[in-house]
C-alpha cells in the first residue's frame, strides 16, 4: 500500500522485470489507464512528476456532466458517450457525483431562446438512456425568480431546469488510483520519466525520483502518454494541443445564496454559478495559453470576467474582488483542430483521442473529466492489440472505485486523522498535497492561518518533520498558493 517504503527506498520497491505498461502522468486519464491495466493482469507502473492531480485535474469545474452547450454545437456523439459515463460515475462512485439541478435562463437577445432550450433538455435526458440523475422542465419567468432568488428579471422569458452532478475533481484521481494499486498496480509521485529509447521490442527508460535525485532503470513493453497539457514536451510524443485556460472563483454561499446551480450564457460560451456547501463556484473562462501550463494563473482581468457577468446576471449581489475567498486556474489539453485557423476556444471540440505514435508508444489526448474511465478502457484495448494478448474485458463500468471515509464532494471535517490517512495511504509529501488536492481545505475555509498552523502540526508529526522543515513547507505552501497567505500561520506545536 502507499509510503510503505521510505521515500529513499521507492525506487528499489519496484524490483526487476519488464512492465507491460509504463504510465507518464498521474492526472485523470492516467489514474484511469493504471486502473483499466492494472485490473486486466497487465503489470503497470504510473509515474508523475508532481502531485497526483497537481495539473489540470485539480482545476475544473467539478463537474461531471454531458454537456448542454456540446449538445447545441452538434457535438452529439460526445454528449451521449459523457452522459453515459456520468451515469456509470453515478453508481460506481456515488460519494463523489452528487446529483445537482441546473437551471439555465432565457433572456432576450442571449441567442439561447426557452423553446431551444426546452427541446434540448428533453433530448439531454434521452442521450443519458432516458433516466438522467433527475427530469428535465421548463419554467415560466415566475417560476425561474422563485427558484433563483436576484436573477435578472428584464427581458427573462423563463428558463430550464435539468440535471448534471457535483464531483471533487482530485479526489476523482486519488481514489481511482487507489483502486488502481487495490489491482496491483504500482503509483509513484515526484517521480519523472527522464528518458526512453526503444530497443529490440522493449523500452528502456530511465526514472528519476524528484525527492531525493535517485535514478532507476525501467523496462516496459508499452508506455502511455497522458501528461496532458505537457504531452507536446516528450520526445517520442506526436501530440498537437490547443492549450485554453480557465478560472475559477470562491465566493462565501451568504453572498450568493442559490440552491441550484446557474448557467449563465455571454457571447458563444457560458459560465457557472456552482453551490458547493458553505461556498459558491464561480467560473469558467476560455482563453487562448501558450506558456508553460504549470505557470497558470488567475489574473485580475480573469476575476473582473468572472465577477462582470455574475454581477450582470445578479445585479443586486455586487460581489467584489474582496468577497473572494479562494482561486485556481487550469489549462485544458484539448486536440487541436486540423484546419490553421481554429476559431474560438470554446467551439474546439472536447473529445479526446488514441494514436500510436511509435510502437508500443501511445498518445492519449483531449477528452473530459466525465469520460475518463471510457479513455482508460479504450486506450488498454489499444494495448492489448499491440501486445497481441486476449486480455480479458474492462470491468471498470461494473467494479466500484475505492471509497476512503474522507473522500467526498465536500471537504472533509479538519481533522488529524484524516491528515494520518493522506499521509500514510496516498502518497502525500508535501503541506499543499493535503490542504488542496486531498482535502480542499485550502479553498474552503476563510481562516487559512489556523488552518494551515493545525495541518502543519499533524501533517509534520505524521511524517517526522522538523521545525526547519515545517518552515519549509509554509514557505512552500505561499510559493505554490494563487492567493496570499498570511504571515501569521506558524509551524504547529
Amino acid at each position: 500500500m502507499p509510503n510503505e517504503a521510505p521515500t529513499s527506498d521507492r525506487l528499489k520497491a519496484l524490483g526487476d522485470g519488464r512492465l507491460d505498461v509504463l504510465v507518464i502522468g498521474g492526472g485523470i486519464v492516467g489514474a484511469g489507464v493504471a486502473r483499466d491495466a492494472a485490473a486486466r493482469g497487465l503489470k503497470t507502473l504510473l509515474v508523475e512528476q508532481a502531485d497526483f492531480a497537481s495539473g489540470t485535474s485539480s482545476r475544473s469545474s467539478r463537474l461531471l456532466h454531458g454537456g448542454l452547450r456540446y449538445l447545441a454545437q452538434g457535438r452529439i456523439g460526445l454528449v451521449r458517450e459523457a452522459s453515459t459515463e456520468k451515469m456509470l460515475l453515478s453508481r460506481l462512485a456515488p460519494h463523489l457525483c452528487s446529483p445537482l439541478p441546473f437551471v439555465f435562463p432565457a433572456w432576450r437577445g442571449s441567442g439561447w431562446s426557452r423553446w431551444k432550450l426546452s427541446l434540448g433538455v428533453r433530448i439531454y435526458d434521452l442521450l443519458c438512456g432516458g433516466h438522467n440523475l433527475g427530469r428535465s422542465s421548463t419554467l415560466g419567468p415566475e417560476a425561474v425568480r422563485e427558484q433563483i432568488p436576484g436573477l435578472r428579471a428584464a427581458e427573462l422569458n423563463g428558463a430550464v431546469r435539468y440535471f448534471d452532478a457535483l464531483t471533487n475533481d482530485s479526489r476523482l484521481v486519488l481514489d481511482t488510483l487507489r483502486s488502481a494499486v487495490g489491482a496491483g498496480a504500482s503509483v509513484m509521485n515526484y517521480t519523472t520519466y527522464v528518458s526512453g529509447e526503444l530497443i529490440d521490442g522493449t523500452w528502456r527508460c530511465v526514472v528519476q525520483d524528484r525527492l531525493n535525485g535517485a535514478r532507476a532503470d525501467v523496462q516496459a513493453r508499452t508506455i502511455v502518454n497522458a501528461t496532458g497539457a505537457w504531452a507536446p514536451g516528450l520526445p517520442h510524443s506526436e501530440v498537437r494541443l490547443r492549450l485554453t485556460k480557465g478560472i475559477h472563483l470562491v465566493v462565501d454561499r451568504t453572498r450568493l445564496p442559490v440552491s441550484d446551480a446557474v448557467v449563465l450564457p455571454e457571447g458563444d460560451r457560458i459560465l457557472f454559478v456552482i453551490p458547493w456547501g458553505e461556498r459558491v463556484i464561480l467560473g469558467t473562462t476560455d482563453t487562448d495559453y501558450s506558456e508553460d501550463p504549470g505557470a497558470v494563473r488567475t489574473e485580475a482581468v480573469d476575476i473582473e470576467y468572472v465577477l462582470r457577468v455574475v454581477n450582470g446576471a445578479f445585479p443586486e449581489a455586487r460581489i467584489t474582488p474582496g468577497d473572494v475567498i479562494a482561486t485556481w486556474a487550469g489549462v485544458r489539453p484539448l486536440v487541436a483542430p486540423a484546419k490553421s485557423r481554429p476559431g474560438a476556444p470554446s467551439d474546439t471540440s472536447r473529445g479526446h483521442a488514441i494514436r500510436m505514435a511509435e510502437p508500443g508508444w501511445f498518445d492519449v489526448v483531449g477528452g473530459k473529466l466525465t469520460t475518463y474511465r471510457l479513455m482508460g478502457e479504450q486506450t488498454v484495448d489499444q494495448v492489448g492489440r499491440f501486445l497481441g494478448m486476449r486480455l480479458p474485458r474492462s470491468l471498470t463500468a461494473k467494479v466500484p472505485l475505492a471509497r476512503p471515509e474522507h473522500s467526498g464532494v465536500l471537504p472533509p471535517p479538519v481533522d488529524p486523522g484524516a491528515v494520518r490517512d493522506c499521509c500514510q495511504n496516498e502518497w502525500a509529501v508535501h503541506l499543499d498535497d493535503v490542504l488542496v488536492r486531498r482535502t480542499s481545505w485550502l479553498y474552503y475555509h476563510p481562516d487559512r492561518t489556523a488552518l494551515v498552523t493545525q495541518v502543519t502540526g499533524w501533517m509534520g508529526d505524521s511524517l517526522g518533520w522538523d521545525a526547519t522543515r515545517r518552515v519549509a513547507e509554509i514557505d512552500r505552501l505561499r510559493d505554490v498558493t494563487e492567493f496570499p497567505l498570511a504571515t501569521g500561520a506558524s509551524t504547529g506545536p
